[in-house]
């Protein structure tokens, strides 16, 4: 398997780090050091699939191979089996719980995604699926991968990516306007200027001063529907906040052109997935 991206084999590094600083006092008393074994990963939940590689890293590391017959962003149903490693079976048993950890929840990302990307969907347009920055401090490359696996799309991964005008910037600069403006005048020409409103005369605001993108802050399905009208397709418009599984399909139908949720990063549960010794 390719190297993991540097970053996050320093989380693998630290992980394993947790769990094993002391050793595997358990296996160690249990198993006999030349003992191997075969363990496969079933699905205990319906899922979309992520997080293979750094799984995969875990068990390498320990000296044991892993691989997985479903890649991320395949759908696994409840009660399938889908991967395998096999090696010596201390290692295995060192390598289970953070391998794991990885797997589901990263998998939970991936399937949270797809549940909002499907409910998109249904509102029968052509609405985008955003992520954004509330994501586990250090986890940020992998959830947001898991997002993509799920179908998502990613918003900015740093603040260096994107010039986003939220409502303190706009505070501490005395409007909109004026916050765009200085954001034109100072900021990477390659880089689109977005900023964030909580009404429709902010749409006007910030479309009068030349924003690339408007977020539309906790706005009404209405309010939505109007922004749409009123900006006739001379910015994008990203709608954010009280965003739920049965509320997207509504959003969607308004036209919008993308729709941020925080709860695919912040707030996904983790799917079940066990690992079997057999």
């Amino acid at each position: 398997m390719p190297a993991l991206a540097p970053h996050v084999e320093r989380l693998v590094d630290l992980a394993l780090e947790e769990d094993l600083a002391l050793g595997d006092a358990t296996s160690e008393a249990t198993i006999d050091a030349a003992a191997r074994a075969t363990g496969r990963f079933l699905a205990k939940d319906d899922l979309v699939v992520a997080g293979t590689a750094v799984a995969a890293r875990v068990f390498e590391r320990l000296g044991a191979a892993c691989r997985f017959d479903a890649a991320d962003g395949a759908r696994v149903a409840k009660g399938a089996f889908f991967g395998t490693a096999e090696g010596p079976a201390r290692a295995l048993l060192a390598a289970e719980r953070t391998a794991l950890n990885f797997l589901q929840r990263l998998s939970g990302v991936a399937t949270a995604t797809a549940a909002c990307v499907a409910a998109l969907a249904a509102g029968g347009g052509r609405t985008r699926l955003l992520d954004t920055r509330k994501t586990t401090p250090g986890w940020r490359r992998l959830e947001k991968e898991a997002v993509r696996a799920g179908g998502g799309v990613n918003h900015r991964f740093s603040l260096g990516d994107g010039i986003l005008v939220k409502d303190n910037h706009v505070a501490a600069c005395g409007g909109v306007a004026e916050a765009v403006r200085r954001a034109r005048a100072r900021g990477n020409a390659l880089l689109r200027v977005e900023v964030e409103v909580v009404d429709l005369p902010g749409l006007e605001e910030a479309i009068a001063a030349g924003a690339d993108i408007v977020l539309l802050d906790n706005l009404d399905d209405a309010a939505l529907a109007e922004a749409v009208r009123r900006a006739k397709g001379r910015v994008l418009l990203e709608a954010s906040g009280n965003m739920t599984l049965d509320r997207l399909p509504r959003v969607a139908a308004t036209g919008v052109d993308f729709v941020s949720v925080g709860a695919i990063t912040h707030s996904a549960r983790a799917v079940d997935i066990s690992f079997e010794l057999g």
